[in-house]
């Protein structure tokens, strides 16, 4: 029987992850954690106010509950990092070392997400490869690299099932942006309800890497159920789905909102951050180990998003407000 501990289970990952886990298997062998409280965001599963810098509680919590996998997404994101890079540091870490070291003990199986800004301004940019230079330049990245390393070595040296994936940058209507550089998507549609217009902190023909959080939280079931003799990397996959800029972004939000407007007013720290990844991640590796395929592209994900957000009660009274 599966017994998955998710961790940062109130996050913009978690919350959707949790949900798809809850309704492939059975909402007894899920339990939720975050720091925060879970009256703040339970739902569908137990729940319980978990800190993953709290190895003698993350112990106790994983041998209670019985579990077989831990799904790791407590961390700090990229821009939030960059405003406090010691603490995003103190959290990717050490929350992620009590992880591996619990699963060592306990003989859990563990997925981590990397990123896209696990690479830096050296790697090739259209596309990444698999196995490439990394050198990031925020403390997002470094801690990406060194999770990622992590990773291997308690598998290497203790045995531990670590799987991972680099994700591109991640859109849903589900949960609010969380700090990320490639938020300014997930913002854009809102304002495009709500106001009618967005200021956007990167440039009109930035072109980055995302993906629509449904094929993001399929990747990961997928990866956990495969069978560890098909996986060559194991830790870290790229994936991929679409590239597109803000500029074309706007154009496809317009097909939905007509008059929908669009200012740029670039953030030097953001927009340095997005320069320094890679358009575009080569996802081979993934296709061929595991059989990793996307589903949504920019116009299927834009209708969507739509779709979703509008079945909200409270974006609906918004987006009445302001017009």
């Amino acid at each position: 029987m599966k017994r998955i501990l998710v961790t940062g289970a109130a996050g913009q990952i978690g919350t959707e992850l949790t949900s798809s886990l809850v309704a492939r298997y059975r909402a007894g062998e899920i339990l939720a954690t975050d720091i925060r409280h879970p009256a703040d965001w339970a739902r569908d599963c137990p729940a319980e106010q978990l800190d993953c810098l709290d190895l003698d509680a993350l112990r106790a919590t994983v041998k209670r509950f019985g579990a077989t996998a831990i799904h790791h997404l407590a961390a700090i994101l990229s821009a939030t990092a960059e405003a406090d890079p010691v603490r995003a540091y103190r959290i990717n870490m050490n929350g992620l070392v009590n992880v591996l070291q619990v699963a060592a003990e306990r003989r859990c199986r563990v997925f981590v997400p990397s990123s896209i800004a696990a690479f830096g301004p050296g790697t090739p940019r259209d596309p990444a490869p698999q196995s490439t230079v990394q050198r990031p330049t925020t403390m997002y990245g470094v801690t990406k690299v060194a999770g990622e390393l992590l990773c291997d070595y308690y598998h290497g040296r203790f045995g531990v099932d670590a799987r991972g994936l680099r994700f591109p940058g991640l859109i849903s209507y589900a949960a609010p942006p969380g700090g990320g550089t490639t938020d300014y998507a997930v913002e854009m549609f809102h304002a495009s309800l709500c106001e009618g217009r967005y200021t956007c902190f990167l440039r009109a023909d930035t072109r980055m890497d995302m993906m629509y959080m449904p094929d993001a939280i399929r990747a990961v079931i997928e990866l956990m159920e495969a069978s560890p003799t098909a996986l060559t990397h194991r830790n870290a996959f790229n994936i991929t789905a679409m590239q597109f800029t803000p500029a074309e972004l706007a154009a496809e939000i317009r097909a939905h909102v007509p008059g929908f407007r669009i200012d740029y007013d670039p953030d030097p720290l953001r927009q340095s951050i997005a320069d320094s990844w890679p358009s575009r991640l080569d996802d081979s590796e993934a296709r061929e180990q595991w059989g990793w395929r996307h589903e949504y592209g920019l116009p299927d994900m834009a209708a969507d998003m739509f779709r979703g957000l509008h079945a909200q009660p409270a974006l609906t009274a918004a987006a009445s407000a302001g017009r």
